[in-house]
């Protein structure tokens, strides 16, 4: 006889349809509202276009000065700056330079570009702690880095967001600028992971920070 298994993934979409109808049903939500929203999400905000500026900026020197010089401008070339991402500072991880994001007062971050923040990034113990022991919280994630590394902790606020222009990885000579795109996380451009060569694309990622 063939075994049925539930998979958490499954039974939190079937709880959120059932929100989702609650509230249509009730009037509380328009469903064209709501389909807007979703297609927002899906399409036009969240990591994958943060992942396309990355990879621009690894395929294009002279975009890639501007993006360093001027993130705000260089995003707003590419039509991509928008809700949450109007003031960016884009940070290069280099051999010699690490950097990780933080919003200690809150949450802020740059939604139009990395789409919702993960729940470890709105908690206190993250929040409170990478500014304090950033080295413990990246090997929290899997993180090694190595100790003639300088870690530059930024906090974003309300007028102003990072992006972390990670290292890319040497293995990628020769990749079209889509294939990179599709290497390049969310979590690399916080700086709590490095980005994946071709070869090892599922990294170990830690889903909650110690208090």
């Amino acid at each position: 006889m063939a075994s049925h298994h539930h998979h958490p993934e499954s039974e939190i979409a079937l709880r959120v349809k059932a929100i989702e109808s609650l509230l249509v049903e009730k009037g509380i939500v328009d469903p064209a509202t709501l389909d807007t929203i979703i297609e927002t999400y899906e399409h036009k905000v969240g990591p994958h276009i943060g992942a396309q500026i990355v990879a621009k900026a690894w395929v294009d020197p002279d975009f890639k000065a501007r993006l360093l010089d001027d993130g705000t401008g260089a995003i707003a070339e590419l039509g991509l700056t928008g809700f949450s991402s109007e003031h960016m500072v884009v940070v290069e991880n280099t051999p010699e330079v690490h950097n990780l994001i933080v919003c200690t007062l809150c949450s802020c971050y740059p939604w139009a570009i990395l789409g919702l923040p993960p729940t470890w990034y709105k908690s206190f113990a993250y929040r409170s702690r990478v500014v304090i022991e950033p080295r413990k919280v990246l090997q929290e994630f899997g993180l090694e880095i190595p100790e003639h590394v300088e870690v530059r902790v930024w906090d974003s606020n309300a007028d102003l967001r990072y992006l972390v222009l990670p290292e890319r990885p040497a293995e990628t000579a020769g990749m079209s600028e889509a294939d990179l795109a599709s290497l390049i996380t969310r979590n690399a451009m916080i700086g709590t992971a490095k980005v994946p060569a071709p070869t090892s694309l599922n990294p170990p990622v830690a889903q909650e920070i110690s208090p």
